[in-house]
């Protein structure tokens, strides 16, 4: 049944003109001082985001797309200047890979069974209020991506960002309701608060009106999400292997994975983090790193120094090493080196630091290995059962299923660098929550809608 465009354009003027909430505190769209209000104004808008036509809302997504594009360059310096993590360049790229291939409205569809006893639609609606947590890795990248999709879907959303980054995110959510109202459509749909706190969370996590909760980011904040008795979606933790074997195009797999260990100074939670390879070609590998792809040998000593540079003593990432490039990185440790050089490699056992770490900056750590079936059970013990992402370069169609079967990873990238899983050089579409841990795997805006059956007993069957 047609929706009343009428009726929708009675609905937005009631709300609009219905809300006595608190004024922005930035002085910007969605932007609140406290996270009840916050909440309040995406309860508000979403009202007329559930009455509003797929078409609608899609015209809604084109603006923010639009916008994203026009906005690539500041967004890009606005999150590496905030954070200091990550370069200019490949979020720009990021930025754009968001805007153009994050999936909208056309992830929305039915499922209908016509028979003898009737009609039944199985439709994807909307869960109303979405709270999302945001990380400081990709800030406004999975700011963009998760509203495209929650609005897809029919929802609005609240994020509480990583504080290290709220001046971008409330940039990009002041952008979002711009997008909204320059289309058509009603101002607060994507919400958050100028002080982002543990507090503010918490508050969100439990408000009666936010019934599905979205975490992308560190163990900590998924296990927060999934203990808060809610819906929940967890986009975690991974420490990505990729594995080399003797019937690898070693020149390739070389160059491959020095370009997605260094891409954004491997901030992406699918980035290649260590290196199994094969005895027989690891020499070889090992010679192409260094000669032909911009590599630093790390000494023994130079080792030392990172671990204890880049690891605090209790073991966490100390946050001013994180997404930073491997010039930077050696310099901490009294290492000058050109502007050639892209990445620190250096090989050791499996169970050495730098290697059994996550660590989100390009040190790559090489684990030689006597043949494929060590390899396997080497990546899988890297891997820390997160089943989030894995990687292997092998000309060898059962070598590859063995592997993905073994990983069992949401991600497996074959004889490629790690970005293409993002359809960034590869087929498929983007997204910066990847829910390994829950099993939703790579989200979209289908992940955002809840199923809901409609059944017509014995009636609109006409054959």
């Amino acid at each position: 049944m047609p929706v009343d465009e009428a009726l929708i354009h009675s609905i937005v003027q009631q709300v609009m003109a219905g809300m006595q909430l608190q004024e922005s505190a930035a002085g910007m769209h969605g932007v609140f001082r406290d996270m009840n209000d916050a909440i309040e104004a995406a309860k508000e808008a979403q009202k007329v985001m559930r009455v509003m036509t797929l078409d609608q809302r899609e015209k809604i997504i084109s603006e923010i797309r639009k916008k994203t594009n026009e906005n690539a360059e500041i967004l890009a310096n606005m999150g590496v200047s905030e954070t200091g993590m990550g370069n200019v360049g490949d979020k720009i790229l990021k930025h754009r890979l968001t805007a153009d291939k994050t999936p909208g409205t056309e992830d929305i569809t039915t499922i209908a069974w016509s028979g003898d006893r009737g009609l039944t639609l199985v439709e994807m609606g909307p869960f109303g209020v979405i709270g999302a947590i945001t990380p400081a890795t990709n800030p406004s990248e999975t700011v963009i991506c998760n509203s495209i999709g929650m609005i897809a879907g029919g929802n609005t959303v609240v994020f509480n960002p990583h504080p290290n980054a709220k001046k971008v995110t409330i940039f990009t959510i002041n952008m979002i309701n711009e997008a909204s109202l320059a289309a058509g459509g009603p101002d607060n749909i994507a919400c958050t608060v100028e002080n982002p706190t543990l507090d503010s969370s918490s508050v969100m996590m439990k408000h009666k009106d936010i019934p599905l909760l979205v975490a992308t980011g560190g163990p900590g904040v998924v296990t927060a999400v999934l203990s808060s008795g809610k819906r929940a979606i967890g986009a975690g933790a991974g420490n990505p292997p990729a594995l080399v074997d003797e019937t690898a195009d070693v020149p390739k797999a070389a160059r491959d994975i020095v370009n997605g260990c260094t891409f954004d100074n491997n901030l992406p939670c699918i980035a290649e983090k260590e290196v199994v390879a094969v005895d027989s070609i690891c020499d070889e590998l090992m010679n192409a790193f260094i000669n032909d792809n911009g590599c630093y040998l790390a000494s023994k000593e130079v080792q030392d120094k990172l671990i204890a540079t880049v690891i605090t003593p209790k073991g966490a990432l100390n946050r001013k090493c994180v997404g930073r490039d491997a010039r930077t990185l050696l310099s901490m440790v009294g290492v000058n080196v050109g502007a050639d050089i892209r990445c620190i490699v250096f090989e050791g056992p499996k169970e050495h630091p730098l290697i059994t770490t996550e660590l989100m900056m390009p040190i790559l750590g090489v684990v030689r290995v006597k043949d494929f079936a060590e390899g396997v059970e080497t990546a899988v013990w890297l891997e820390h059962g997160n089943r989030h992402s894995a990687h292997i370069h092998s000309k060898n169609v059962d070598r590859i299923t063995t592997y993905a079967r073994a990983m069992d990873t949401a991600i497996l990238v074959k004889n490629g660098p790690s970005y293409a899983a993002l359809g960034f050089g590869g087929e498929g579409y983007p997204t910066f929550t990847i829910a390994s841990r829950t099993g939703e795997g790579l989200t979209s805006a289908a992940t955002f809608t809840k199923r809901r059956r409609c059944v017509m007993s014995d009636s609109l069957c006409i054959r």
